[in-house]
């Protein structure tokens, strides 16, 4: 049938529904046709993009079809009777960029290489809007403290910040002279904001009330890589290809109140969330810890170790010498401070101690196998290469004696053929405010990472035989999650305040953890009550805190 038409050459995807006889077909266009079959009889053909179809699926009641773009990253479904969509969604075309969590930790706001501002919801993983108005890549977004603003940086030269309750571009702050900014940073109270250029080595300071370019900070002689407020003073750090890091202090006329000296070009720098220490990560790998307010270095890590692959195939140095080219691009301390979150030029993502300057642990974010704890030595026939498992950090290398051979012809090496396989590597890092998860921008996509399963499960039967005396019985046995259970089962007010004031403090913790979500809600509204009436005051407020701190996103994104 395509054949006569002409159309087979650039047919894409096909399904074919079985009860109803429909037959969907993509094209390379875009455009999809609905044919009802043995007759071919055309429903309806509509384009739904500009690129080819990869991939077609139908549900089982054949009402609704599915559609991916992969050109684009485009997933839409179709309602063909009511000709309307049920879902459409759309990545950003090129790489993202940067990301920034909402205060509340609800939104991830990502940018990419194509210009665009996209905003998603991490429960639901949907993108719900997206802002076009730069005209160029973005190199930085950021949320304000109070959640409803983003901000975002461009090589367009503007900073523009965008309204979430209208969905609007209400402010854009440009330069004097046209700029790149590389870089972007916000005040803890969204009132200055801050950006740096790469072109004129210059650090821009806007106020966010009224659009005014309030100062430009000259200093660096190098691109500005990388911009941080002090989330506890005013104070902003700077960190250059110059080599040094540089310390402003907006309430003495953004005047610098400390030069930091590096041994290698500045990439990132971040404040820990209590405003007492400073992150630098140098292009030799290394991330260094400052005490600024004394100019004294706390510590360093030397992770370009940590970042280094095996030799491939096509490698003409030793893993260890191209080790030497990879360094961390984008850091972030979680929101106690005592580790931090670092990803660059690698396939990886390393979690560090801060105190101890160790690796915790190692995330790969090409197919996320954990190697924990597994050492396995296994050598080839020829003693020519080797495995190494590493018990300590999870890495695995593969050590690789000599080029192969075999695959050397007279053009030169097989291994060199480019299969289109780009270099992964990490773009940036953030953890989630609420230190439940953190996400990475990626060139495999935006990734999240949870302590949390998201279920809800309620382990107990509803035939148990819930009476006072086999809850008191439960209670003497220091089954105390259970007794809780079951007291809200009976839901007998007296019988659920005595089982609660009957755990002990150093129990509480153990036992909200261990609490199914179901009860989690119901001991929250039985705690708002009892402090009313209660006498035990600073009992029940453990209670709530150990309970809102473990549960309190969940409950939220409900």
């Amino acid at each position: 049938f395509f054949n006569k038409e002409g159309d087979f050459n650039n047919l894409t995807a096909a399904a074919y529904h079985k009860k109803t006889h429909l037959l969907v077909t993509g094209f390379a266009s875009g455009i999809f046709h609905l044919h009802e079959l043995p007759d071919f009889n055309l429903i309806h053909s509509l384009s739904i993009s500009d690129q080819r179809i990869a991939s077609i699926s139908i549900n089982c009641t054949g009402d609704w079809i599915a559609f991916g773009c992969s050109g684009l990253g485009q997933l839409l479904v179709w309602e063909w009777q009511s000709e309307s969509y049920v879902l459409k969604q759309q990545g950003h075309f090129n790489s993202m960029v940067s990301l920034a969590y909402s205060p509340d930790g609800q939104y991830i706001v990502t940018g990419g290489e194509d210009g665009k501002v996209k905003v998603w919801n991490t429960s639901s993983s949907f993108c719900f809007v997206t802002f076009t108005e730069h005209n160029s890549g973005v190199t930085a977004v950021t949320f304000t403290s109070t959640g409803y603003v983003i901000l975002s940086a461009s090589l367009d030269g503007t900073v523009r910040a965008f309204d979430l309750h209208r969905y609007r571009n209400f402010r854009t702050f440009t330069s004097p002279r046209p700029s790149q900014f590389s870089s972007l940073a916000v005040d803890s109270s969204g009132e200055i904001v801050a950006a740096g250029s790469q072109d004129s080595f210059e650090i821009f300071i806007w106020s966010m009330q009224s659009g005014r370019l309030l100062d430009v900070l000259a200093g660096h002689v190098g691109p500005i890589s990388s911009l941080s407020f002090n989330p506890m003073k005013c104070v902003l750090a700077s960190a250059s290809w110059d080599k040094t890091v540089k310390l402003w202090d907006m309430l003495d006329s953004w005047r610098t109140k400390e030069t930091f000296i590096m041994n290698s070009d500045v990439l990132v720098v971040a404040f820990r969330p209590d405003g007492k220490e400073l992150a630098v990560a140098a292009l030799n790998g290394q991330i260094t810890f400052w005490d600024h307010e004394n100019a004294v270095q706390t510590g360093s890590i030397e992770g370009r170790h940590d970042l280094q692959m095996g030799r491939k195939e096509l490698d003409k140095i030793t893993a260890k010498q191209a080790a030497k080219g990879k360094s961390f691009t984008t850091l972030c301390y979680s929101a106690d401070g005592q580790s931090i979150l670092a990803g660059g030029l690698s396939k990886f993502v390393c979690i560090y101690n801060v105190k101890e300057q160790i690796l915790m642990k190692k995330f790969e974010i090409s197919c996320n196998y954990s190697l924990d704890a597994m050492e396995v030595f296994c050598v080839s026939k020829e003693m020519k290469d080797f495995f190494l498992f590493s018990a300590v950090n999870g890495t695995c290398m593969f050590f690789q004696e000599y080029l192969d051979r075999r695959k050397m012809t007279e053009f030169g090496s097989m291994a060199l053929i480019d299969e289109g396989g780009g270099e992964i590597r990490v773009t940036c890092v953030r953890f989630c405010p609420t230190g439940r998860s953190w996400a990475a921008t990626t060139t495999e996509g935006l990734l999240l990472y949870s302590l949390d399963s998201g279920l809800i499960f309620d382990p107990f039967e509803l035939d148990v035989d819930v009476t006072p005396s086999n809850i008191h019985k439960t209670l003497s046995q220091k089954e105390y999650t259970m007794a809780i259970v079951m007291a809200f089962k009976l839901n007998e007010k007296k019988l659920i305040q005595e089982v609660i004031e009957a755990v002990p403090s150093s129990e509480v913790d153990v036992v909200c953890s261990s609490l199914p979500d179901l009860y989690v809600e119901k001991l929250l509204e039985f705690l708002a009550s009892a402090f009313e009436t209660s006498c035990h005051l600073e009992f029940y407020l453990i209670w709530t805190h150990k309970l809102l701190m473990l549960h309190g996103q969940k409950l939220k994104t409900r």
